[in-house]
């Protein structure tokens, strides 16, 4: 490979006695390489790997005689879809460029694929970029996994141990989830109409509410049945949500990208798709003893409400003996005015006052009477009387007193009040009075 250096205009180097500052040296020099020096493809291996926080990768590019520094900025590196590996060998698409604060030449990378396959890597790319023009890789589209799935279904090889490991965690995590799982090669030529139909067979049976898709570690090539365009777009249209658990960590397959939610290992998969039991139970039970508390609170008002209620009440045997006391109040006064009207008319023939006498004799007693039948009938219906006679009062839990059996429900309990005492009880019996 050739490349000519491209002549300056002013302010670029020429010969003279001109001095320059370190700043205008090191500006000139950036310039000259990245005007002279066209982006290209270089090869090697990664060391001094490091991600930063604010996504950049740093790492230095080396084979066994010479070394560059490198920088990957986080818009071009999360393009790439995996995450490179120190002692790694890739193939780096670079624009050679001079950091000017320290003077350091490196390689600014645009993009880098594993060494060797380059084929593979762009098919890769153009099938990501298609299917996201589509859409069917937007982030908008991926669906809420269950919370509490009934069952789970697993799309794997039935000699994988992927299987055994998601297996292990769902017996762990959730064993009265039950596990579907639809068998389908992971690897060879054969691996992704399997998979397809495997996908298929879930959807068309529905007896799952998840769907899990796992294998795990391999080569790029061991991998790449994961990365058919059919496959992808099966998983796109299943009707359950998808969770691709492909390989490891750093390992990204097209169906990671399309499936509504990637796990970083098959472990993860099975973990990601359904709560633990324990937690579950722990949330239900804190939510029982919330709605006990609750309803405690409720009664103890309610209690306190009622005895409020009944300190207001008067009884039937009160409101007759104030009745009585107001009548026997007003006899004296009658009695009082009397006599004092007899003193002032003692003039008055005897005969006027015996029948004065007589008539007031007639008033009162036909006024106890009245107050007698009052008395009567005020103790007729007081309910103590009533229940003293053999009879009850039967309530429901809720106070409510009971009128008709037939309303009453089986192993319901009430409260029975006799003349003496009350009795708690439960319904095993009703029947209608003929």
């Amino acid at each position: 490979m050739s490349f000519s250096v491209p002549r300056l205009a002013e302010g670029g180097f020429s010969a003279g006695d001109a001095v320059l500052t370190v700043s205008q040296l090191n500006r000139r020099v950036a310039r000259l390489l990245e005007e002279g020096v066209p982006r290209l493809w270089v090869a090697g291996e990664i060391s001094n790997f490091t991600r930063a926080a604010s996504g950049h990768w740093y790492f230095s590019i080396k084979d066994e005689a010479a070394a560059v520094r490198a920088v990957m900025f986080r818009g071009r590196a999360q393009a790439v879809g995996f995450v490179p590996e120190a002692g790694g060998r890739y193939e780096f698409r670079v624009q050679v460029s001079l950091y000017e604060p320290r003077g350091d030449y490196q390689v600014q990378v645009e993009s880098l694929r594993q060494a060797g396959r380059g084929d593979l890597h762009e098919a890769f790319l153009r099938l990501r970029d298609r299917l996201t023009e589509e859409g069917l890789i937007d982030p908008a589209r991926r669906r809420p996994l269950p919370v509490l799935p009934r069952a789970v279904g697993v799309v794997t090889s039935l000699s994988a141990a992927a299987l055994r490991d998601v297996l292990s965690v769902m017996a762990r995590r959730a064993p009265h989830v039950r596990v579907i799982v639809y068998p389908a090669q992971v690897q060879g030529r054969d691996a992704a109409p399997q998979l397809c139909a495997a996908l298929d067979r879930a959807a068309e049976r529905a007896e799952v509410d998840t769907l899990l898709l796992v294998r795990g570690g391999g080569s790029l090539e061991d991998l790449w049945c994961f990365n058919d365009e059919t496959l992808a777009r099966r998983i796109a249209a299943c009707p359950m949500p998808v969770v691709s658990g492909v390989g490891h960590e750093t390992d990204f397959t097209i169906a990671d990208f399309v499936a509504d939610l990637r796990a970083p290992t098959p472990t993860a998969a099975a973990e990601l798709c359904c709560e633990d039991r324990g937690q579950a139970l722990g949330r239900l039970l804190a939510a029982r003893d919330l709605l006990v508390r609750g309803q405690q609170r409720r009664l103890e008002h309610a209690a306190i409400r009622l005895d409020r209620a009944r300190a207001q009440l008067v009884s039937p045997a009160q409101r007759l003996q104030l009745r009585r006391q107001r009548l026997e109040f007003a006899a004296r006064r009658l009695q009082a005015g009397l006599d004092r009207r007899l003193r002032e008319r003692r003039l008055l023939p005897q005969a006027a006052l015996d029948r004065l006498s007589a008539g007031l004799d007639g008033l009162l007693q036909r006024r106890h009477r009245r107050l007698d039948a009052v008395l009567a009938a005020l103790g007729a219906l007081d309910p103590h009387r009533v229940l003293g006679r053999g009879y009850a009062l039967v309530r429901r839990g809720d106070g409510t007193i009971v009128k008709n059996a037939l309303d009453l429900k089986i192993h319901e309990p009430i409260e029975i009040e006799f003349g003496q005492g009350r009795a708690q009880a439960e319904v095993t019996r009703t029947d209608a009075l003929l």
